[in-house]
């Protein structure tokens, strides 16, 4: 047996004896260490779920955010719903519905903006329209007003049957009328109600001499009260606009729908998935590494002793950063999956070194003090390395990672402390096993074959190494870094599946480019240099609010009011049995009155349509005569489709004489609704630039960004923002990779005392981070904003596993390396990280999955570093050394 001969060997003997000696009083005074911590926890620490402060305001794009959002702050943590609607009648009611359920709840909703509800644009939306389409819009309301005048009078199926057969006459005559969109739309409107489904025919559209679509859409923007201090801050506000949508109509059946989407619930919906995702794959990562645990240690008292170690430290590791930052944000909340990740392996390599010891017959309270001495300087290097892996996140940009670094950093020592703390005293209640005289290893029969083909085939292995190097290093540099945030969101969380259907269409895309421009003249001149940018669809400002041609349109739309008239709808008569049959009886006309035109008219440019329309009456006469039997339910499909084909009439015909007061005005004479979103109170113009392709695709991204900052380098919005955000997160890790890396070779170069050994004890890391990269490149799995987090993790575990074996091999002369406790303490550890993490993979939460499946991989490819390239090298330099001998 060896024996303490170091001063540092003799400190952490001393130090673990002492605990195990005085035993009671460590794990009292522990408990009571950890009870004030909760206390402490509960009422201090914080929990900021704000992404914007994620990264440091000094860093450009931030700063130019920051100036935009201080000149129109409207546009910031807000909800964007989403009305779909079949009509536009019914679309339009449905969100000033809305609007008006928002506009009683002003504590909960402080800001709306629904700038198609207001009067100024229904008073003077028809100047918006081309000269051309107030034309048509003309002729086709002169077509259509004796229509709507015989409805007003009579608005009953009856009259509405009459009025298209005297129109069928009409055109039997040779008079010329564009009746073919009416003909299909109460075509398309009678086949849906005889499918049972609700198809109202639209009037806006037929007046308007449009095609109507099967839906249409109206947006609202709201901001809501947000309260950072809880983990879902705009959880009350969606629930209540949820709890709120049935009441107000909105219902799949009525074929009305609400949706809730924008930079809240996008942030709302990805917390969700997170926590959930955490919360599936943290039960099946207790199972499997409760599972590990119990083959490793082969006793339930000791794995719970882990357990136990890893909830003080776990606790006090939220103390500090209690104390230290005081808050938690998205980032480093996940310092306790990395605590638990690398703490674990702390306790697993002390419980092994302590479990080979006792096959000595020594009292535990001697070999126990040996165990600490042999490992304690190991664990020791392993938490300091690490510690500094995490510390060189301070000094980044990144203040979320950088808070996390300062948290999981002082964790790592933290768990050094427990684990030679607490462990060893736990030891005397919980103590392990002690292991069979035979192989140690006699659990991991399965790998040692492997083990053992790897200390036979050494130069196989590094000429392996080498190939495989090479291999990587011409592979490699094609990582890519996902910008994209929706990649990192549940796929099918409704605010997700709503934004991504919003940017299939680049003309209206949320996600635009906004620029800040002094004056008009500067407006009129990053305007035009934009416009001719391939990459950008449309550039609009303020002076997009001011249309062209007013007084000709205003004296079109004269017309319009003059042709049209005074209209008002009389209410309909309420007789069933007299309306079911004159309703009947019109059908019948209706019938007759298109078989005889097509009989004649065989050539005629309206015969598609008509033929179409007379296909949907025939199958209504043929349902009626089906159910003759029954008046009542010939009475109920009748009104229904006169409620289809006529109840949106008087609005719209509301709405058309409202647009017809319209007058003309200048940019000096719009209202400050209108204005305020493109002049600001400190005087700046805003100007929205927005793509010509779908920007959800990262290439096309960064195409349309870098072409907008060609011309204007100040240019901010979610797409800049994504853009700039991945680049100075990658920046950050690469800068902090690199202090990472200095600061853990002078740790070891001071520690160990040798260039050899602390390149030997390097090599599995850079293997393994090189050889990662490839796996990435080849599974097609891109770096983003969450799965970059792993890269600590992997530094620290590829890092300690190597020190372990190193310092195996250089303190004791066994030269059966891959069968000692130690190779078992790593491959375990490994395991337990593994499973662990790859839990994670499961989530809901496509950038926890992301993680899941890096660390997946990293840690594989780790454990192969450590077991067999690693024993692989160090005999390469036993033979050396043997031969220089």
């Amino acid at each position: 047996m060896e024996t303490p001969n170091s001063s540092g060997q003799r400190i952490f003997a001393r130090w673990a004896g002492a605990t195990y000696r005085y035993a009671v009083w460590v794990i009292l005074a522990l408990l009571l260490l950890t009870a004030f911590s909760i206390g402490y926890i509960a009422d201090n620490l914080g929990v900021d779920t704000d992404t914007t402060d994620m990264l440091s305001e000094d860093v450009p794009f931030r700063a130019n955010h920051i100036r935009y959002k201080q000149s129109f702050s409207q546009y910031e943590d807000t909800l964007l719903l989403v009305i779909d609607a079949p009509t536009q009648e019914q679309v339009h009611s449905a969100a000033k519905r809305l609007n008006v359920y928002l506009r009683e709840n002003r504590e909960q909703f402080p800001e709306i903006y629904y700038l198609s509800g207001e009067l100024f644009f229904q008073q003077n939306g028809l100047l918006f329209k081309s000269i051309d389409e107030l034309g048509r819009i003309t002729d086709q309301l002169a077509s259509a007003q004796p229509l709507v005048a015989r409805i007003a009078e009579d608005p009953s199926l009856a009259t509405f049957f009459s009025i298209l057969t005297e129109a069928v006459e009409a055109l039997r005559t040779g008079q010329t009328l564009e009746l073919s969109s009416v003909f299909n739309g109460v075509s398309n409107t009678i086949h849906a109600r005889l499918a049972g489904k609700s198809n109202a025919l639209s009037w806006q559209a037929l007046l308007s001499g449009e095609t109507q679509k099967s839906n249409y859409q109206e947006f609202i923007v709201v901001k809501p009260k947000l309260d950072y201090s809880q983990i879902f801050a705009a959880k009350e506000s969606i629930e209540m606009i949820r709890n709120a949508a049935p009441e107000l109509g909105f219902s799949p059946e009525t074929g009305i729908t609400l949706r809730i989407t924008g930079e809240v619930a996008l942030a709302h919906d990805e917390i969700n998935s997170a926590m959930h995702g955490a919360q599936e794959s943290g039960l099946l990562a207790l199972v499997l590494v409760a599972i590990v645990l119990y083959l490793a240690l082969r006793s339930v008292g000791t794995s719970i002793a882990v357990v136990i170690s890893l909830i003080v430290g776990l606790i006090l590791t939220a103390a500090f950063a209690t104390l230290a930052v005081g808050h938690l944000n998205l980032i480093s909340i996940a310092f306790a999956v990395l605590y638990i990740g690398l703490g674990v392996d702390y306790a697993i390599h002390f419980l092994f070194r302590f479990e080979e010891l006792k096959n000595t017959r020594e009292p535990d309270a001697k070999t126990i003090s040996n165990a600490g001495g042999d490992v304690g300087q190991a664990l020791l290097i392993c938490a300091i390395t690490t510690a500094i892996g995490f510390y060189a996140f301070i000094p980044t940009t990144y203040r979320g990672v950088a808070e996390l670094g300062i948290i999981s950093g002082t964790g790592m020592l933290i768990s050094f402390v427990v684990t030679m703390t607490l462990l060893p005293a736990l030891q005397k209640f919980f103590p392990i096993p002690t292991a069979k005289q035979t192989s140690p290893t006699s659990t991991l029969k399965p790998i040692n074959k492997i083990l053992d083909f790897a200390g036979r085939s050494q130069k196989l292995i590094l000429t392996g190494t080498i190939i495989a190097v090479i291999a990587a290093v011409i592979i490699t540099p094609q990582i890519r870094f996902d910008y994209n945030l929706l990649n990192m969101n549940n796929p099918h969380a409704e605010s997700v599946v709503t934004f991504q259907e919003l940017l299939d269409h680049p003309e209206d895309s949320p996600w635009h480019i906004e620029i800040l421009a002094d004056n008009l003249t500067t407006l009129e001149q990053l305007k035009e240099r934009l416009k001719a940018l391939p990459e950008v669809k449309t550039v609009v400002s303020i002076l997009d609010l001011v249309p062209e041609d007013q007084e000709a349109k205003t004296q079109l739309i004269a017309e319009m009011s003059m042709t049209l008239g005074p209209i008002s709808f009389t209410t309909p008569s309420h007789d069933s049995n007299r309306s079911q049959m004159q309703s009947i009886a019109a059908l019948e006309k209706l019938i007759a009155k298109i078989n005889d035109f097509l009989q004649e008219q065989r050539d005629h440019s309206a015969n598609a349509s008509i033929r179409a329309l007379l296909e949907s009456l025939s199958k209504l006469k043929a349902q009626l005569l089906l159910d003759n039997h029954s008046s009542h339910k010939n009475n109920q499909l009748l009104l229904s489709l006169e409620n289809d084909l006529l109840s949106l009439l008087p609005e719209s015909i509301q709405r058309l004489q409202l647009a017809l007061g319209a007058k003309p005005f200048t940019q000096e004479t719009l209202p400050e609704a209108f204005s305020s979103h493109w002049y600001s109170h400190n005087d700046f113009y805003r100007i929205s630039v927005y793509p010509s392709e779908n920007i959800n695709d990262n290439d096309a991204l960064r195409r349309f960004v870098r072409a907008v900052q060609q011309i204007a380098p100040t240019a901010t919005g979610v797409p800049v923002i994504s853009l700039e955000a991945g680049e100075a997160v990658v920046d950050a890790f690469i800068h902090a990779f690199s202090l990472a890396l200095i600061g853990v070779i002078v740790t070891l170069l001071l520690m160990l005392r040798s260039v050899k050994y602390t390149l030997l004890a390097l090599a599995p890391l850079l293997l393994a981070t090189l050889f990662t990269g490839a796996c990435m490149v080849l599974f097609d799995l891109p770096f983003n904003f969450a799965n970059i987090i792993a890269l600590p993790l992997l530094l620290g575990t590829g890092i300690d596993s190597s020190l372990h074996i190193v310092h195996r091999r250089r303190s004791q002369s066994n030269n059966n390396l891959l069968h000692s406790n130690t190779a078992r303490a790593v491959f375990y550890s490994a395991l337990t990280t593994l499973v662990g993490f790859g839990s994670l993979f499961f989530s809901s939460h496509q950038g926890t999955a992301s993680m899941g499946l890096l660390l997946t991989i990293g840690l594989s490819i780790t454990l192969v570093c450590v077991l067999v390239i690693l024993p692989a090298l160090l005999q390469w330099n036993d033979v050396d050394k043997s031969i220089n001998v």
